[in-house]
C-alpha cells in the first residue's frame, strides 16, 4: 500500500532566493531569523525559552536543508543529532510569492507570469470596479479601500461596519481582493454571496483570489478573525499531481485551506481545523483511514497568518516547536511503503519590515522507512517535489519538474 503526505509549514522559508532584490526581500530567512532571535533570547515568555528546540524536525533534516540553502548553520542545533530524512531546498521559478503559486509550484504547475495586483495608493482598488462591485452587490458603500494588515484593519474599521453595514475591503503585495466582515451583524452567507459577485469582477484583473474574512466580537479591542475564512480562488493554469492523481484511480484529502488553493480542482475529500494543532489531528485521522493511493495534503496555515504576517518572532517559534511536537505522532501511523514531505509555500520573515510575503528557498523534507538519509541539494524548482510524488504513486509524469532519488 502507498500512501503520501504532504505537510506544508505555511510560509516557513529558508533563506532568501537569488532574485529577492526584485521583491525588496534581500536578506531574509524565516526559519534562520528565528532560530537566531531564540538563541539571542529574544523569544522567551512564558511559553517557551531559550534555543530553538526542534529535535524532530532537526532528526529528519530541516536544520541541514536552512545551512544547504543559506550556507549558515542554524542558531542553537544540536548537532549530535543524525539525520534519517532527505533533505534540500527548492527555488520558486513562478513569478510572484503568493500562496497559490507556491502550492501550485509543488504540485507540478510554476506560474510563468505576474499575477495582478492593486496599487500602494489609497484607494487602492480601480473605481469602476468598485462601483460595479457595491450596484451588483446592493451594498450601502465600502471600508476600506487600502493596503492594509487584517488585523489592523478590523480593529479600526469594524465598529464602523457594524454601524453602517458597509464591508471592509483591503488588500496586500499579494494578488488579493479581501473582504472583512462581522459574522453576526453581517452573516456568513452575506459575506459568501458578495465576495462570489467581487471574484467575477476581478477576472479580468487577473487577480488570483478573493478572500472572505469573517470575524467576531463586540468592540475595536476584542474584534478577532474566526476560522471561517473562506478563498475563492483561480483554477490552476495546467493539471497538477492532483488531477493525475484522481484521474488515475487515487484519493486526494485536502486538510485545511489546500481545496480553496486549488478551487476543488483533483480533491477527493476536505477536512478543516480552527488551528494547527487541530489540522494536525484531522490530518492524523485521515491518516488512520486512508487506503492505497492517497495523498493527504494539509497546509497549516498559522504559521504565516497567525506570526508571520503579524511579524510575531515568539509566537512563530512557539509553533514551530509546538509543530516539531507532533511528528512521533505521525510517523507511529506511517507504514512501511508511506512516504511524507514537509515543505512550504514561500516565506514571511517575522524580523523583516512590512507584512508580506518574503521571496525564499523553502524546505524539501521527505521521510519514511524507506526514505534513504541524504543531502538531495538545490532543486530548481519547487515542481521537482510535484513530480517526485508523481513517480511514488507511479502515475503519468507532470509537465514539469525533476524526479528527486529519495
Amino acid at each position: 500500500m502507498k500512501r503520501a503526505l504532504i505537510l506544508v509549514m505555511d510560509s516557513l522559508g529558508i533563506g532568501a532566493s537569488a532574485d529577492a532584490n526584485l521583491y525588496g526581500d534581500e536578506g531574509t530567512n524565516t526559519l534562520g531569523h528565528i532560530a537566531q532571535a531564540c538563541f539571542e533570547g529574544k523569544c522567551d515568555n512564558e511559553q517557551r525559552k531559550g534555543v530553538l528546540h526542534i529535535p524532530n524536525l532537526t532528526r529528519l533534516g530541516l536544520a541541514h536543508a536552512l545551512e544547504a540553502s543559506c550556507g549558515k548553520p542554524m542558531k542553537g542545533i544540536d548537532e549530535s543529532i543524525q539525520v534519517q530524512g532527505a533533505y534540500g531546498y527548492a527555488v520558486e521559478q513562478s513569478k510572484d510569492k503568493d500562496t497559490p503559486s507556491g502550492h501550485w509550484e509543488m504540485a507540478g504547475v510554476p506560474v510563468p507570469f505576474a499575477w495582478g495586483t492593486f496599487p500602494k495608493t489609497s484607494p487602492c482598488f480601480p473605481k469602476p470596479l468598485i462601483d460595479d462591485f457595491i450596484n451588483l452587490a446592493k451594498l450601502p458603500g465600502i471600508l476600506g479601500n487600502c493596503h492594509a494588515s487584517g488585523t489592523e484593519i478590523i480593529k479600526r474599521l469594524g465598529e464602523e461596519h457594524i454601524k453602517t453595514g458597509k464591508p471592509i475591503c483591503y488588500t496586500s503585495a499579494d494578488s488579493v481582493f479581501q473582504i472583512a466582515a462581522h459574522e453576526k451583524y453581517f452573516g456568513l452567507d452575506e459575506l459568501m454571496r458578495i465576495c462570489t459577485i467581487a471574484k467575477g469582477l476581478t477576472e479580468e484583473l487577473n487577480i488570483t483570489r478573493v478572500i472572505a474574512r469573517p470575524f467576531v466580537g463586540e468592540r475595536a479591542e476584542d474584534f478577532i478573525r474566526t476560522a471561517n475564512r473562506r478563498d475563492l480562488t483561480t483554477p490552476p493554469i495546467e493539471s497538477t499531481l492532483l488531477d493525475k492523481l484522481s484521474a488515475q484511480g487515487g484519493k486526494v484529502i485536502s486538510v485545511g485551506k489546500i481545496n480553496d488553493i486549488f478551487s476543488g480542482r483533483g480533491i477527493s475529500q476536505c477536512v478543516k481545523g480552527k488551528n494547527n494543532m487541530e489540522l494536525f489531528d484531522a490530518m492524523l485521522d485521515e491518516l488512520r483511514s486512508a487506503g492505497d493511493n492517497a495523498l493527504i495534503f494539509a497546509n497549516f496555515v498559522d504559521f504565516d497568518s497567525h506570526f508571520g504576517h503579524r511579524r510575531n518572532v515568539a509566537g512563530y517559534a512557539n509553533a514551530i516547536e509546538e509543530f516539531d511536537k507532533r511528528i512521533p505522532e505521525l510517523e507511529s501511523l506511517m507504514g512501511e511503503n508511506d512516504m511524507a514531505l514537509i515543505t512550504a509555500d514561500h516565506g514571511c520573515d517575522p524580523t523583516f519590515k512590512g507584512s508580506d510575503h518574503t521571496r525564499e528557498h523553502v524546505p524539501v523534507v521527505f521521510f519514511g522507512q524507506n526514505i534513504k538519509p541524504k543531502n538531495i541539494g538545490k532543486r530548481n524548482s519547487f515542481a521537482d517535489m510535484g513530480q517526485t510524488l508523481a513517480g511514488y504513486f507511479m502515475i503519468e509524469p507532470l509537465a514539469h519538474g525533476t524526479l528527486i532519488d529519495c
